[in-house]
């Protein structure tokens, strides 16, 4: 249960500690350049007033530039510009730790708060700021499942389920490609010749695809709340907000957040998919030694438990820092206390599933581009492939 904190609270936290640092040192006389996956234009205008306050000069786009964390690692490398990534998840940073891009090298960098934040680490490289998990939810009113719980062994249990349930309508992004990193996790085969998924689990993700109803919406809370579908798939973050800001604007709308009423999530046997996500700090050649101090102090801040704490209480996100967590929950949401595979060692591997779908993110992606997964309109669906006889090995790579 989340514990009583006030706004006013809040924000004499955040203000007080924001006066502290600019007392202590004033570093706006450099302008720290800034990538993110995570930036609505409601999150980057809330931390530039933040940082701002807090002594910071920052520059970072919003999504209508920057969509995506595809996007802003090519534009952190293209740029060569950059001081800080925040974002992104495990997959993209074990790329970026390990050198993967020409022109983006991590410093290496130890805040105050790393021994807060548990195993969401990079130790002396990249920590972990927030934590989400892909969700499955259903409504279980007169327009869902009419008081039928439903259970469910695995994620891709929900093409037998016999209900109408809310499907993406493009391969990229990083929330669907978390969805699908959870609807494969149960057809791994290190030895398959389809980016180490068995043909089973492609079929299934087909027939997940082909059955289900994309809806026009970006995500698949909305189409739930209006009552389009039964059963849909949403991150952690903002989940319960975003019920509540509907609560006003639909007929038939989802009701209580902490304590659902008309939905609950779909129990599942094997878990979900989490992901952190992190901040590290980009090293710069051009940068000088008290231009990096600046860099690496917004970072601390950052990450600290008084912004973390202000900045969950904003966008309803769950910190890595357990300072935070302590002063903001008396217990574990339910929607952070669900079993996490991407931790789990892939059988015939001595990788996570997480480091799997690392290793495979980019034949996953090329197989879904090159067969036509996720059209966006049912009237120009492609026919199904004919899956005993495709070339794997060309369809693990992207297309000319």
């Amino acid at each position: 249960m989340k514990k009583f904190v006030t706004l006013m609270l809040v924000l004499a936290m955040v203000l007080s500690f924001a006066a502290v640092s600019a007392s202590a040192e004033d570093y706006s006389g450099y302008t720290i350049r800034i990538y993110s996956n995570s930036n609505s234009s409601e999150r980057v205008s809330w931390l530039k007033d933040a940082a701002e306050k807090a002594g910071f000069s920052i520059s970072l786009d919003d999504n209508s530039v920057i969509s995506g964390d595809t996007a802003a690692v090519q534009a952190a490398n293209e740029n060569k510009d950059g001081d800080i990534i925040f974002g992104l998840n495990e997959v993209r940073w074990s790329q970026l730790v390990n050198g993967t891009y020409e022109n983006l090298s991590i410093m290496d960098w130890t805040p105050s708060w790393a021994d807060k934040v548990g195993d969401y680490k990079y130790d002396g490289k990249a920590y972990g700021l927030v934590i989400q998990n892909i969700l499955m939810l259903y409504r279980n009113d007169e327009l869902g499942t009419n008081g039928e719980a439903l259970h469910f062994e695995k994620w891709a249990d929900i093409v037998d389920s016999g209900y109408k349930w809310y499907r993406q309508g493009k391969v990229g992004g990083t929330t669907n490609m978390n969805i699908n990193n959870a609807m494969l996790h149960a057809f791994t085969d290190p030895e398959s010749p389809a980016g180490g998924i068995s043909v089973d689990g492609w079929k299934t993700l087909w027939a997940y695809c082909a059955n289900g109803n994309f809806t026009g919406d970006n995500y698949g809370l909305d189409p739930l709340i209006r009552g389009d579908v039964q059963v849909s798939t949403f991150y952690s973050s903002s989940l319960y907000g975003n019920i509540e800001a509907a609560e006003e604007t639909v007929d038939n709308p989802l009701r209580g957040t902490l304590e659902p009423e008309n939905w609950n999530l779909v129990d599942i046997d094997d878990g979900t998919y989490y992901i952190a996500e992190y901040i590290g700090v980009l090293d710069n050649p051009s940068r000088t030694e008290e231009q990096t101090e600046a860099v690496k102090a917004f970072a601390e801040w950052f990450g600290s438990a008084e912004t973390q704490i202000a900045w969950s209480e904003e966008f309803d996100s769950y910190p890595c820092n357990t300072d935070a967590v302590d002063e903001l929950f008396d217990e574990i949401p339910a929607i952070y206390a669900i079993p996490n595979f991407a931790l789990n060692t892939v059988e015939g591997t001595d990788m996570t599933y997480a480091e799997y779908v690392g290793a495979h993110s980019s034949e996953w992606t090329n197989i879904m581009t090159n067969l036509g997964f996720y059209w966006a309109d049912n009237a120009d669906a492609p026919a199904e492939p004919d899956w005993d006889n495709l070339d794997w090995a060309t369809l693990t790579q992207k297309a000319e």
